[in-house]
């Protein structure tokens, strides 16, 4: 296996980067210890599955005199391997890391106490000088820490490394999908965070189909029935948002208050709209123009857009704004078309020669541009003898994956390229009459449904952000299901002695599907404060 090939032939840049910095840590470290003097923490976890193959890849290297390409698939010296039983474990992540360390030859040390017990037993056996650890930035322990850091005080005196500590979620699937490496077969069943077996369950953001519910009028909690075969879970590798990894973990629900189903996180919040057929409903809206990156022109065109996402109960995952580049709106298609649902992208459809978003979208999916003899058509009935005819690049679509979606008031089709929509409207009033093809051939083709709406109250205070802080950090704290943010409604700075005056009142906005549990927190917050300090409360 040859991961340096694997990860140079996914085409993904990101990944690439990722992996190359992994890499320099791996390698530094084991200049600077040896092989002999550190050790693997593995929990048989995707996290610490990356980092075994990155490790492996390491060692050989290491040991190599030659290129990367002359890697050998194992390695001279055995990685040293902890692996911290537990009667908590699910039997799959047992397994897994056993037949791991047969398969990979690793010197597998079983512990049998807990995380600091056993170090301190290990020092006392055999010491080390750093362990290698799968943390990422995400994870709870992961606070203070960086690529290198030592032993907290009343540990064991070691350096935790942690090379892959600022991959994403989707950067750590990437990598074991790209690699084709095996992972621990729970991830396969909707698990997207694995803890202890009695607090982790298949992440309700994958669910499929199968609602069958188990009421338990003694507690406040509805629970889906997860050993139903009603029940059925997308993989890990298919969340939409990695934000959502530890949904599945139960403790991560304690801290919400009198909510009615455990299900709440996922099916309230701002970022979590469950579609019928289970997953996200999650878009992104691309904005191609170098006149809006200079600040020349204003991005009106993204923003309507994000409003009728938002008003049909979708979240908008992305808004970017793309340079008119052929390669970087590939790039950019290419990832969001993978990452959400659907996209939308309005910018750079016409005749002129920095009209390439349609080239972009080609290059993403691997397809050559063809003249349209439909459009080519219709756009000469719109312009008539000013139509450039076969020489019209509009015309030059996609070929074998474009769909021209019509409505009988919009001059000019939607063209959609599998789960892409191009938007050829330059003005607003023109983009709402797309926007208005793009909801009836939805709901004609079966291409993607409105979602329940969101709901929003948003309270406007002369507080200054300092004295809104706290209270603020603890509302948002205690509503996790909630979108709570705040931004300054209008702003007008005076510099008066080196100081800055802010005259401007803030906006607290609150979001999320359930009007209670936004009514809520909106009621929470005030509460924090004097009668009277917040005022013109508004529902969205």
């Amino acid at each position: 296996m040859d991961i340096w090939n694997a990860v140079a032939e996914s085409g993904d840049k990101r990944l690439q980067a990722k992996f190359k910095l992994s890499m320099n840590v791996i390698e530094r470290t084991l200049s600077l210890y040896g092989c002999e003097e550190v050790a693997f923490s593995f929990n048989g976890g995707k996290d610490s599955t990356v980092l075994l193959h990155l490790l492996r890849a390491g060692y050989a290297v290491a040991e190599c005199s030659g290129s990367a390409e002359e890697v050998r698939s194992r390695t001279q010296h055995r990685i040293r391997t902890i692996y911290f039983e537990s009667p908590d474990v699910f039997p799959e992540i047992d397994s897994f890391t056993l037949d791991t360390a047969k398969a990979y030859d690793l010197e597998l040390e079983l512990i049998r106490l807990d995380f600091k017990s056993g170090l301190v037993e290990l020092q006392k056996k055999r010491p080390i000088k750093a362990v290698f650890l799968g943390t990422r930035i995400g994870d709870p322990n992961a606070v203070g820490q960086e690529q290198f850091s030592p032993s907290s005080a009343g540990w064991p005196a070691f350096m935790r490394v942690n090379p892959i500590l600022d991959w994403s979620y989707r950067d750590v699937w990437a990598f074991l999908l790209a690699c084709k490496v095996p992972y621990c077969s729970l991830y396969d069943q909707g698990y997207t965070s694995i803890g202890a077996i009695h607090d982790t369950v298949p992440n309700v953001a994958l669910c499929v189909s199968g609602a069958n519910t188990i009421e338990d009028p003694n507690s406040c909690t509805s629970q889906k029935d997860m050993s139903s075969p009603l029940t059925n879970y997308r993989p890990a590798y298919m969340l939409r948002d990695g934000r959502l990894e530890r949904a599945g973990r139960l403790k991560s629900y304690s801290s919400v208050k009198n909510c009615k189903s455990r299900d709440t996180l996922v099916t309230n919040g701002d970022i979590n709209g469950l579609s019928d057929k289970g997953g996200l409903f999650a878009a992104a809206v691309l904005v191609v123009g170098d006149e809006i990156l200079r600040g020349e022109v204003e991005d009106t065109l993204g923003a309507h857009l994000s409003k009728e996402l938002y008003s049909i109960g979708w979240t908008v995952a992305r808004r970017a704004v793309v340079p008119n580049d052929v390669d970087a709106i590939s790039e950019e298609v290419e990832h969001r078309s993978n990452d959400c649902d659907i996209v939308l992208m309005t910018g750079g459809v016409g005749t002129l020669h920095c009209d390439i978003t349609l080239a972009g979208v080609a290059k993403a999916f691997g397809a050559r541009l063809a003249p349209d003899e439909e459009l080519e058509e219709e756009l000469r009935r719109l312009y008539g003898e000013n139509c450039p005819g076969v020489e019209n690049k509009m015309a030059q679509l996609p070929e074998g994956i474009t769909e021209l979606l019509h409505y009988k008031d919009a001059a000019v089709p939607v063209i959609r390229c599998k789960n892409v929509y191009v938007l050829s409207a330059v003005t607003t009033s023109e983009l709402a009459l797309q926007w208005k093809c793009l909801l009836e051939q939805a709901a004609k083709r079966d291409l993607f449904h409105a979602q329940s709406p969101f709901t929003s109250v948003r309270l406007r205070t002369s507080l200054r952000e300092v004295e809104l802080a706290g209270p603020l950090a603890r509302t948002n704290s205690g509503f996790p299901d909630l979108t709570i943010g705040c931004y300054r409604e209008s702003c007008q700075y005076q510099f008066s002695r080196g100081t800055d005056r802010n005259e401007g009142q803030l906006v607290i906005s609150i979001i999320g599907k359930d009007p209670s549990r936004v009514n809520e927190a909106a009621k929470s917050l005030a509460l924090a404060f004097p009668e009277g300090v917040f005022s013109d409360i508004g529902e969205g």
